[in-house]
């Protein structure tokens, strides 16, 4: 069944490549009116070009540093001086970081970029969402929050970091704020779900060092999804009129699955959303 997504308004982050760019590229496809948000401006120019190219509909993009909280709230502020509606958020950008980075405002990278990232850019925008209702948000997320724990004593990696464990947490973050939000949206006409996308071969350990980079390359190749098949799920997500009314809800393949028991813990929901507020200084 082709799906039309004519008249509806998407923003979707880190979507210069991988199963982002994918995602923005078929929603394009289907009429949709996108939005894509990364840091690199020539990158994104290059990429909404290729994609109004590909698709006969064209692309507006926001360079954002969605790493830094200045940067996401003018991702959302840029959005909303050229826009009043929006059917469609795609939190998608994010990153692996296998040693400990500061952000600008004193963040671990991988907390910021993984997680505060889609809990201020999605409240930031919510009072559009609403008001164009039914909308949806999309979390990407990631098997890998299985085993994975909210360590609040060492949040950030200060007391000692790991990659693995600190992009896991993240993950685990990721659903725990889905499944919040969606408590929080209940009646508003806004849902929202999380998603595994599998282990897809894109650019997001890339960052990491020579020896990180071969290791991931290699194995990429041999086991990943292509982007293609690593999007499906955000762009069933994103698009199925099959799935008005569902929220709160985990999916891998395009299809409802459970998460890890630890993430339906609502006490460590709400720890985690009073500290996100915090730490954002959210005021919106």
């Amino acid at each position: 069944m082709d799906i039309s997504m004519k008249g509806k308004t998407v923003l979707v982050t880190g979507a210069t490549n991988g199963i982002g760019l994918v995602t923005a590229r078929e929603l394009a496809r289907m009429g949709a009116q996108v939005t894509i948000v990364s840091r690199n401006a020539e990158k994104c120019a290059v990429v909404a070009e290729a994609i109004k190219t590909g698709t006969g509909n064209p692309v507006e993009f926001i360079a954002a540093d969605l790493s830094t909280l200045a940067g996401i709230r003018q991702a959302a502020a840029t959005f909303k001086q050229h826009h009043a509606r929006l059917h469609v958020l795609v939190n998608n950008a994010g990153g692996f970081f296998i040693r400990r980075y500061l952000t600008s405002d004193g963040f671990e990278m991988t907390f910021v970029l993984n997680h505060l990232n889609y809990f201020l850019l999605t409240n930031l925008l919510l009072d559009i969402l609403k008001a164009s209702a039914p909308a949806c948000v999309v979390n990407v997320a990631s098997g890998t929050h299985r085993g994975a724990k909210m360590d609040f004593d060492n949040l950030q990696g200060e007391k000692g970091y790991n990659g693995v464990r600190a992009y896991g947490q993240s993950k685990l973050a990721n659903i725990l704020f889905t499944y919040e939000l969606a408590r929080r949206l209940k009646d508003t006409g806004v849902t929202t779900n999380a998603l595994h996308p599998g282990y897809v071969n894109t650019g997001i350990s890339l960052n990491n060092g020579l020896f990180f980079q071969v290791f991931v390359r290699l194995t990429a190749r041999l086991f990943g999804r292509k982007p293609e098949e690593g999007a499906q799920t955000s762009i069933y997500l994103a698009s199925s009129p099959q799935l008005a009314g569902v929220t709160g809800k985990y999916f891998a393949d395009c299809q409802p699955v459970k998460s890890s028991p630890l993430s339906y813990d609502e006490e460590l929901a709400k720890k985690l959303w009073q500290v996100s507020l915090e730490l954002t200084g959210k005021g919106v």
